[in-house]
């Protein structure tokens, strides 16, 4: 007997002994099937037995396909950001979530009026970023963070502790407009760990043009009110320069001078490039909130894209305008 066939004898048996196991216990039910058993011919006995095998592996196998069908959702789309702070000081919110695959940044910020608290994580993967041991090592304003030596930068309201969470990542926790900020940024960022959250709005990249890749999936807002879902796309070999954006929000964004096109089969607006202002596509949505794709792109492949953009009907904003718990 092959391992193959072992498996799947042995699968059978299991299931039929669960089965035996939920069967009724009665000597009528014995003596119906004695009957039944004297009445049917070899050949039946086998067809039974054979259609059970195939109910049994058929549910096996479509089992195996439910668990391993991949999630549809790009990477990019759903980002998962690695560390939190699990002290703030009282009144901050949670209001902005960023993060992408491969070296793309994460960033949290929790916002309190005129103040702020940012948590960036970096990869070591990232030039930018992969020095980042030997430039702490050689300033002089050092402190210990979980045991590690961190720079601490920054003075009055203003300030900046920047540390190897591992050999993979750098954190810097950063506070603004804060009286003491030195001494807070120092206690957030011994409070950070490794604790996952989910960034998931209600938008997904369709078709990119041709040389560009998903990098980033943003939310942000004061609370599930007024969030907001913005999208970028990059060239790979430049990832940090965003070329092309998608904004759903619930304002509509001004169009003075905007031409009426047909964007996602309805009527939208193109708006020609300006100083400060990349050209735009602007359509309302179903659900009454704006789309906006923006970039230094032509019309077309800007209707392209906004045409090709997914809605998801189930977009997470619960955490905005929460405190950390």
């Amino acid at each position: 007997m092959t391992r193959s066939e072992h498996e799947t004898e042995t699968l059978i048996r299991d299931s039929l002994d669960r089965l035996a196991a939920r069967a009724p216990d009665g000597r009528a039910v014995h003596e119906a099937l004695a009957r039944a058993g004297r009445k049917r011919q070899p050949a039946s006995r086998l067809a039974l037995v054979a259609a059970a095998v195939v109910v049994v592996v058929v549910g096996a196998v479509s089992g195996m396909q439910l668990l391993t069908r991949p999630d549809p959702a790009p990477a990019a789309s759903h980002p998962v950001l690695g560390y939190g702070p699990e002290w703030l000081p009282e009144g901050f919110t949670e209001q902005y979530r960023e993060g992408g695959p491969g070296i793309t940044p994460q960033a949290r910020q929790w916002t309190a009026g005129p103040a702020k608290v940012t948590l960036m994580a970096y990869s070591t993967a990232d030039p930018e970023w992969s020095q980042t041991a030997l430039k702490i090592a050689s300033i002089k304003d050092q402190v210990l963070v979980r045991g590690r030596v961190a720079m601490d930068t920054g003075s009055g309201g203003d300030a900046q502790v920047t540390w190897l969470a591992d050999e993979q990542h750098v954190l810097c926790a950063t506070v603004t407009g804060f009286p003491d900020a030195r001494t807070v940024a120092k206690r957030i960022a011994d409070s950070v760990t490794a604790e996952p959250v989910g960034v998931h709005g209600e938008l997904r990249f369709g078709p990119l043009p041709a040389g560009l890749a998903e990098r980033s999936t943003a939310v942000k807002g004061t609370g599930p009110g007024d969030a907001r879902t913005e999208l970028t796309a990059a060239d790979p070999a430049r990832p940090s320069i965003p070329v092309v954006r998608a904004v759903a929000g619930a304002g509509a964004p001004g169009m003075t001078g905007a031409t009426p096109v047909i964007v996602r089969g309805g009527q939208g607006f193109f708006g020609a490039p300006a100083i400060g202002r990349d050209a735009m596509v602007v359509v309302r949505l179903p659900s009454g909130r704006w789309l906006t794709v923006s970039g230094a792109r032509p019309e077309a492949e800007l209707i392209a894209v906004a045409n090709g953009v997914q809605l998801d009907p189930a977009p997470d904003y619960r955490w905005l305008g929460r405190p950390t718990s």
